[in-house]
Parts: structure tokens; sequence; C-alpha cells
């Protein structure tokens, strides 16, 4: 079949890769119909993050159809189902996902020695993010095996629902929907979303949906700040033309955001040359491996008491953490990875009423082969570029 595999960092190629075959009776191969590039691939293409091989096929956003399942998949997926797949591969029955914490499954991280030298306790696997996070293969591809089918795979029965709809339910939207429930958002809260791509989108949008009377995007594209102001009823700062700091307090009588939502991660920019260039000598030399421009504004914008949460991906360690700042003035952080299972069936609800529809984000549309061109596209923010959608 043919795969997006990662050759070395900035290359990607599409190439004839061996087809998946069921390993395990609680498997399934799904025929992907859709997949997309998600920013955090990026971090893949870019080489921060560590243990990815030659020949690993990237890609952790897409459905597809069921062509083959294990025995144990079948008491829950017939061939034929048309499905979306969740990021983190989760087996549904250990402490973790019992708590609903799918992202932190205890049996899906084959490799967790190798995460637990890095991280302390492993995370779960992901499809196509490196053999930390267990060596899976991703969905980029004709055709990809599901581990755990019986668990993650979410059934699309309404056939009124274009792949591009319901695409997102893989990743994106769940995780801007946590990062925005994260903050426990109350009527009259202002919250602010570092990060304009579709995860910010989709985190200035569920915080409209949950609640916040004015939500505030940053970033520094103009295309995306007008896509927010547009989808998410956002007021927007472009960080290249203001301090965003001193920004936030006038927007905000001089308390800050209630809320501040890094939707950035490890790759941020800054709008000062000088600054930007220290940081990225640092993570090239790896004295760091985080670029953290946006977390340290968030954190420093952020009101007294307020809450940051941090959705944006980070792989390891990050220099000058204004922790004094988190400490003195009792903010709170909280993360993670997005608990996707959690999130599908409720947000395919809100999807079907019509409250959302994630196909906005969508600005291009390429064949499988044309993935290189694709990141290529990401990478740059070429032609206003904020989400590719690839069909095999």
């Amino acid at each position: 079949m043919r795969a997006n595999v990662w050759v070395k960092p900035t290359k990607v190629e599409v190439q004839e890769v061996p087809d998946p075959k069921i390993l395990n009776d609680r498997d399934a191969i799904v025929r992907v119909t859709s997949t997309a590039i998600c920013g955090s691939d990026l971090h893949l293409y870019d080489g921060y993050i560590p243990a990815m091989r030659k020949g690993d096929v990237l890609g952790h956003e897409f459905m597809g159809e069921v062509v083959e399942v294990g025995p144990r998949a079948a008491e829950k997926l017939r061939i034929g189902d048309r499905v979306v797949v969740p990021f983190p591969i989760a087996c549904g029955a250990c402490w973790a996902c019992r708590q609903e914490e799918y992202s932190l499954c205890e049996n899906g991280n084959p490799n967790a020695p190798v995460a637990e030298k890095l991280h302390g306790h492993s995370p779960t696997g992901l499809f196509g993010y490196s053999h930390l996070l267990g060596g899976y293969a991703g969905g980029q591809a004709e055709y990809v095996r599901v581990p755990f089918a019986d668990v993650g795979p979410l059934r699309i029965d309404d056939a009124d629902l274009r792949d591009d709809q319901v695409l997102f339910l893989t990743d994106v939207l769940p995780t801007g929907f946590m990062g925005a429930e994260m903050c426990d958002i109350r009527p009259g809260d202002v919250v602010a979303v570092w990060g304009g791509g579709a995860v910010g989108q989709f985190a200035a949008l569920s915080a409209r949906l949950l609640g916040a009377e004015r939500v505030i995007v940053i970033d520094r594209f103009p295309e995306r700040l007008a896509m927010a102001r547009e989808h998410a009823g956002a007021e927007t700062l472009d960080y290249s033309a203001v301090n965003v700091p001193t920004a936030l307090k006038e927007l905000t009588a001089g308390r800050g955001p209630d809320a501040c939502i890094d939707a950035v991660g490890m790759e941020a920019h800054h709008a000062s040359a000088m600054i930007h260039t220290y940081d990225k000598a640092k993570q090239w030399a790896r004295l760091q491996t985080e670029r953290g421009h946006a977390l340290r504004e968030a954190v420093l914008s952020c009101r007294n008491g307020g809450t940051v949460s941090i959705v944006g991906v980070y792989g390891g360690f990050l220099d000058k953490f204004p922790i004094g700042s988190v400490m003195n003035r009792s903010l709170t952080i909280r993360t993670g990875q997005c608990h996707v299972h959690r999130y599908l069936r409720p947000l395919l609800e809100r999807i079907q009423a019509g409250d959302i529809d994630p196909s906005f984000v969508v600005t291009h549309r390429l064949p499988l082969d044309e993935a290189p061109t694709g990141y290529r596209l990401m990478k740059k923010k070429d032609e206003g570029c904020v989400k590719v959608v690839l069909t095999p």
C-alpha cells in the first residue's frame, strides 16, 4: 500500500510499505478515506520528537471504513462500518481508562520503559507518533491497523455527514474542547487563546460554547485571526504588532484574562527576532527541547488566581519557565494529551445538532501522494494554510 513515511528531519515521502495485518483479537484494519496533517505532526517533521525511525508511517488524524476485524473487535465493529479513530490508543480496562483518562492508558504503549526515561511515567501510545509513544504506524496511508478497536473507534451512521465534518473528532476538535473545558469557564469570563491553528480555533469556539463572555485569539497570520473572528466571534491580537501582555491588560481593565489557553506548543515564535533566535539556538543545541514563548506569555498574562490550560504539545524540558509567577499569583495549570474517547459522542451530537461544523478549518485538500507538499504548506503557512486534508 501507499503511505506517507518519515525519512529524516524536514523530509517525508509517500512510499510503498507492507499492508497492515491483524495481530491481536482486538485489532481492526481500516481503509482510510480521509486523513489530516496536524500541527503536532510538524514537531516530528522538524525532528523535535525523539525516537523517530526512517520509514515510520505518520498520521494520527484519520477515518475510514472497517475492512477486517479480529474476533473481539467484531463484538463492536462490522466490516463496512464507517468510523473515526481517536489518536490515543487505549485499552478501556486499566485504572486510567476507568477514570476516562484515555491518553494515560497503562496498556497502550508497548515502549513504556523508553518513555519513562524521559517523562518519569509513560503516557499511552499514539498513532504515528514515534517509538517513544508506541511505534504504531499512522493513518496517512491507504490502510491502518487499529489496536483495541473494540474501545476506540466511533461508528458514524449518519450518511449525511461528510468526512470533513467528523474527521476532526479524531484529535483537534476534542483537543480544543478539552483545552477550554479545563478552564472551568464561568459566565462573564474572558479567555485568551494563543495560536490560531486548528486547535486554537476549536479552543476559541469551545470557550464560546462553554459560556465565555469574551474570547481573544493571539496569532500573527491575518487569515487565522480573521477565521477566529468569523467562526468564534473572537477579538484578536497580532503578536507581531503589539505587546501581548500589555494589550491583554488594556482589554481587561488591567486584571488579565480569567483563563489562558496555550494552543501553540514547542515551536512558538516570538515577535522579537533576538529573543526568538536565542530560544531557537538553545533548541538546536539541545539545551532545551521547547521554545516556550507562548506559554511564558500565557502565564504572565493570566489574572491572579486564573487558569493556564496547555494543549499545545511539549516534548521535554523548557528553560526560563516563570514558576515564580505561577506560585506567587496562585495560578492553576491544567494540561494533558486529549482524552479523546470521552468527547467523541458528545461532540458528534453537537455536530449533528449544528452547534459546530469543524470543516471551516480546512484550507487545503490534496491526494495522499502530495503529502510532502502538504507538510511544506503547513510548515511555512503558505497560501493561508491552516489545515490540510489528504485523500488516499
